[in-house]
């Protein structure tokens, strides 16, 4: 089977997230939340002789890949088909408490190459952007129903796009003569709609519109908050969860979230006494975020905006759950 995808931050990841101590080290469960075509499963199993994994990804198909390149490792590796947040918000009983936690947010280059979806601009497909099936909208009904201003919110909220009135502007008008189906129909409309400078600069001008598109028909942002929530909740004391974003707008959800865990009270200044419990409920194992080397940016250019944040659970930190506390700044 041929691989198309390349994992990033493949070594800083096995560093960070390695599991520690002689109980985890002799018997260490990893979820891998957001499992793709299983590279980095692949690298954590190869590495780590006594480790398992559980495998979440919402998209059977590319998951099917994965079970495929997977196989060798045997009932080491374990399967879910799903949305990450929903996974954890009813986290199976019959499950241990995972020591180790991943997500990688980024979309795997399979779904632009192979899928057939229209996440690229770059061929001539469906304009649908799903990874679930079972998504109740897809881009297309996004692009040919939502009205003007909120096309253009919708745009410029997800991606910061500058011209993202005057692209949801050219769609409306473009749409008018009959649906916008293919993504390359709508790159082109987009392409048009900006001034001709913008046309010419490193990246193409449909990127920023295609990524907001994404993010939005896969509900990606308001998905994420609940998710690193329920995750950190299940995780094993002492064990470590690492985050790997490609946008600014998940990387200041995680650098939020995890600001808050470390923090020893949270309690809004308007509180009488401490009500979170006055603790630090994780340790930042990552003061920075970690990036990728020049070496990988040359290798794998989709690395070259990718960060990778890690946080080790030192206590529970469901009452400032409870509280909104994890959620403020998001």
């Amino acid at each position: 089977m041929e691989i198309i995808h390349t994992p990033v931050l493949l070594q800083e990841c096995l560093q960070y997230l390695s599991p520690e101590g002689e109980s985890f080290e002799k018997n260490a469960f990893m979820i891998d939340s957001t499992l793709g075509e299983g590279g980095h499963s692949n690298a954590f199993l190869s590495k780590f002789k006594n480790l398992r994994i559980m495998g979440l990804d919402a998209d059977s198909s590319i998951q099917s890949r994965a079970k495929e390149r997977l196989a060798v490792f045997g009932d080491r590796m374990m399967f879910y088909n799903g949305w990450f947040n929903d996974f954890y918000k009813n986290y199976p009983s019959d499950l241990p408490m995972p020591h180790l936690i991943l997500f990688d947010l980024g979309i795997s280059v399979y779904h632009y190459e192979r899928s057939g979806r229209g996440f690229s601009f770059m061929h001539d497909e469906k304009l649908d952007m799903r990874l679930s099936p079972n998504a109740e909208e897809s881009a297309e009904d996004l692009v040919n129903t939502m009205s003007e201003k909120d096309l253009a919110d919708m745009i410029y909220l997800y991606s910061e796009e500058k011209y993202s009135r005057k692209i949801a502007s050219a769609i409306v008008s473009a749409r008018s003569g009959g649906a916008i189906t293919s993504s390359k129909e709508l790159a082109d409309i987009i392409y048009n709609a900006v001034p001709g400078k913008y046309r010419h600069e490193k990246i193409h001008p449909a990127t920023r519109t295609f990524q907001a598109l994404r993010i939005a028909v896969n509900s990606e942002l308001r998905r994420l908050p609940e998710a690193l929530c329920a995750a950190f909740d299940v995780l094993e004391i002492g064990g470590k969860m690492g985050v790997i974003t490609f946008h600014s707008l998940e990387d200041r959800i995680v650098k939020n979230y995890f600001r808050n865990l470390v923090k020893q009270c949270v309690c809004p200044p308007e509180y009488p006494e401490c009500v979170c419990g006055g603790k630090a409920c994780a340790e930042l194992l990552t003061r920075k975020p970690v990036g990728p080397s020049e070496e990988e940016i040359k290798l794998n250019s989709p690395s070259r905006s990718a960060k990778l944040r890690v946080v080790r659970k030192l206590g529970d930190a469901k009452i400032r759950h409870q509280m909104g506390i994890a959620g403020a700044g998001l």
